[in-house]
């Protein structure tokens, strides 16, 4: 089968991607989806024929400047192990991959809430799946999995810790600076070749081996008329968001989830990178404290990005967990 790269091309001038790129194992299709007044672009694993209520698709959701092909290291373990579900779909966001709409200065968090509700009812409509998210795409889940409970038979957060608690008074600023965004042009840096894409890739994470690097940085980007590669992302995304996160609001949902929860994450992690102090992790604790089935697992030589530093033990345990009743 051939792989589906979306770039088969390197564009004018463009340098060769290193020799030897990552060789997948279980290979995706793409869908194309018209949801909510955006073109949505899906990555497939398998066959949604195969969907049965015994057997319910995996849906994987992607972070902030991430794409859905992102998780093809992890379905190659998952598949390694002989426990890759039938059926596994991961959409590129709005404003994000090959996922288009019309052109706006902004994304607003309750759109990803909309979407996600809008492709379940178009590909698996009335059917229960498996969810898991990865950073923002964990705490898309998570909200998800409270408003709909019946929607999600099991639930799989990586990594997906919410935001600081913020306060009304906070608010006059971050409007002011939303606005002085506004005036300004959003902008994302652009590279030379495919190759230097995945220099980028490794520099963000060095633990992405670079035959995963190589592999991933034609989803990660696109050669333009230029001849220069651009990240597939919209510059809007770096836009502050002028609506303070609610941590109230959040929990409200995070308490009607019904499903078995997995929470994993990476004994590398460092938050305060993010947030300094204004995220405790005592903050953190007492959140997920409300969620009522909650497994814990922390992966040794592993950051934020899971899902490429240690797909094969994080497959065992999302493995095991699908598996086990309940």
């Amino acid at each position: 089968m051939t792989e589906p790269n979306p770039h088969d091309s390197t564009g004018s001038g463009a340098a060769a991607a290193p020799e030897a790129p990552y060789l997948p194992r279980r290979h995706a299709h793409s869908l194309h989806l018209p949801l909510r007044q955006h073109h949505y672009h899906l990555l497939c694993w398998g066959d949604l024929a195969q969907v049965r209520p015994d057997a319910p698709a995996l849906v994987l959701l992607h972070g902030w400047m991430d794409v859905a092909a992102s998780f093809q290291f992890m379905v190659d373990e998952l598949d390694r192990l002989g426990a890759a579900p039938a059926c596994i779909i991961a959409p590129d966001w709005r404003g994000f991959g090959a996922s288009t709409g019309p052109a706006t200065d902004g994304y607003w968090f309750a759109d990803y809430l909309g979407d996600l509700d809008a492709l379940l009812d178009a590909l698996l409509p009335g059917q229960p799946v498996d969810l898991l998210g990865h950073s923002m795409g964990g705490n898309v889940a998570m909200i998800y999995a409270g408003v709909r409970p019946e929607r999600v038979r099991k639930l799989i957060n990586l990594e997906g810790f919410g935001m600081p608690q913020t306060r009304p008074e906070q608010a006059p600023k971050r409007y002011r600076t939303w606005l002085d965004e506004l005036k300004t042009t959003a902008e994302m840096r652009d590279y030379p070749s495919v190759a230097a894409v995945a220099e980028r890739l490794r520099k963000n994470n060095p633990r992405l081996s670079p035959d995963k690097a190589a592999w991933l940085a034609p989803w990660w980007a696109a050669p333009a008329a230029d001849g220069r590669w651009h990240i597939q992302g919209d510059p809007a995304h770096k836009r502050s968001n002028p609506v303070l996160y609610r941590v109230e609001e959040v929990l409200a949902c995070w308490r009607e989830i019904s499903a078995p929860v997995l929470w994993v994450e990476g004994e590398n992690t460092d938050v305060a990178k993010w947030w300094g102090n204004r995220y405790p992790r005592e903050d953190f604790e007492a959140r997920l404290a409300v969620v009522k089935q909650v497994e814990r697992q922390l992966l040794s030589d592993c950051a934020h990005m899971l899902h490429h530093d240690q797909p094969a033990a994080l497959a065992t345990h999302i493995a095991r967990f699908l598996a086990a009743g309940g």
